[in-house]
């Protein structure tokens, strides 16, 4: 069987350590265990990319082929501003393919799904339509075991993996034509980390989600989102992209990093062993993103609006 890299191994490959010649150095949120690492050996999973609700199970193996082979000359290209139509396929392909198969990915995404089950059932309950429970349950209403987690939905996560993917070229589309910044580090103490979920969420001051992105421990970008364009037919000759390039000050790349340890899943990965770094990772460990589901009553149902935030969740005592 496969083991599916859900993070490329190209994009893994630029953070390796000068002072280890083929590894990294990884540290786990959960833990603060460090150790190297190569990129081979991490972020993959049996089967990963193997989804039984599409046609083609192996179709985001078929997508990767035109992304993956790409990506190193892409990222030369971002760096010295010779951007074309190969270049913003392979990055936002990238990006695209981490949003949909990462188990971060497939975790969040999950949220919204369950919202919309959860709701619906507060619909059939209205209209009596879900006999209450057995007394042993107390006699309650679905809504009322759910609002206590007595029961709950058990999603199968490579269904949200699968609406990803096939969705995955409207993603690309979208982001492919938004507007980049691309964002150079050269503050030698302090270069990008990247995770086992490298796409980091940025609250832009219109409630908008940016997307960073580090692509080495020197350069990232800023997908600032064009949400006009969620409803557009894809168009991968990206006709909107816009770009531009910013020399990141010590606080900038300092906050992108914060950001990139509070979105990680588990597994926070870098080049270079500073001595702050196991401080700054202890600092930020316990956040990571959510999808938030707001319910609003509409006529006699509901509206769901979902939302993906960086939450802070209380360590277990």
């Amino acid at each position: 069987m496969p083991l599916d890299h859900y993070v490329s191994q190209v994009h893994l490959r630029n953070f390796y350590s000068p002072a280890t010649p083929g590894h990294m150095h990884a540290i786990r949120k959960s833990d603060l265990m460090s150790f190297p690492c190569n990129a081979r050996s991490v972020c993959r999973i049996e089967e990963g990319n193997t989804n039984p609700f599409l046609m083609n199970d192996r179709a985001i193996e078929e997508f990767l082929f035109g992304v993956e082979p790409e990506y190193n000359a892409s990222v030369t290209k971002l760096q010295d501003g010779k951007i074309d139509r190969e270049c913003i396929h392979a990055i936002a392909g990238f990006v695209a393919y981490v949003t949909c198969c990462a188990p971060a990915a497939t975790r969040i995404h999950t949220g919204p799904l369950r919202g919309t089950l959860e709701s619906t059932a507060a619909i059939l309950d209205k209209q009596g339509l879900i006999p209450p429970a057995p007394p042993s349950l107390g006699s309650k209403s679905l809504t009322e075991l759910l609002s206590e987690g007595t029961v709950r939905f058990d999603i199968d996560q490579k269904y949200p993996q699968a609406l990803g993917v096939d969705s995955i070229l409207e993603r690309v589309s979208v982001w492919g034509n938004s507007r980049w910044e691309i964002l150079l580090n050269h503050v030698a103490d302090c270069p990008f980390f990247t995770s086992d979920f490298p796409v980091v969420i940025e609250e832009a001051s219109d409630r908008t989600i940016n997307r960073i992105v580090p692509l080495t421990p020197n350069l990232a970008i800023r997908i600032v989102p064009d949400v006009g364009l969620s409803r557009a037919v894809p168009d991968l000759s990206f006709p909107k992209f816009t770009s531009r390039h910013q020399v990141l000050r010590r606080s900038e790349a300092i906050g992108i990093n914060r950001l990139i340890v509070r979105c990680a899943e588990n597994l926070i990965f870098y080049r270079d062993d500073y001595e702050w770094i196991g401080d700054f990772v202890a600092k930020n460990r316990h956040y990571r993103i959510e999808a938030v589901t707001e319910r609003v009553p509409f006529g006699t149902g509901f509206t769901d609006t979902s939302t993906q935030r960086i939450v802070f969740r209380r360590p277990n005592v």
